[in-house]
């Protein structure tokens, strides 16, 4: 799979660093950071009184992120985006 930001001829491969920002529904917890990689865990109200989270930082591999995106789905928490920041 390649992932480049514009303008860049950078690849990521399967077993890079790289950071991340995933956006899910709904409320959760900084207490699940380390569960999730340790990520950043934020979350914002918006207009209409829902919520969104967003976990930032950088994952280990591809491999580290697909446990936090299965993490997310067994705690049936909508995927809203999921961004590759940059590299290591």
């Amino acid at each position: 799979m390649n992932y480049a930001k514009s303008g860049s001829k950078k690849k990521s491969h399967l077993t890079d660093r790289g950071s991340y920002r995933i956006r899910v529904r709904g409320f959760l917890d900084e207490s699940w950071s380390e569960r999730l990689a340790g990520l950043r865990i934020t979350t914002d109200s918006r207009r209409d009184k829902s919520s969104v989270t967003a976990l930032v930082g950088q994952v280990r591999d591809q491999a580290e992120l697909a446990g936090v995106l299965n993490t997310l789905y067994e705690l049936h928490m909508t995927l809203l985006s999921v961004e590759y920041l940059d590299g290591d």
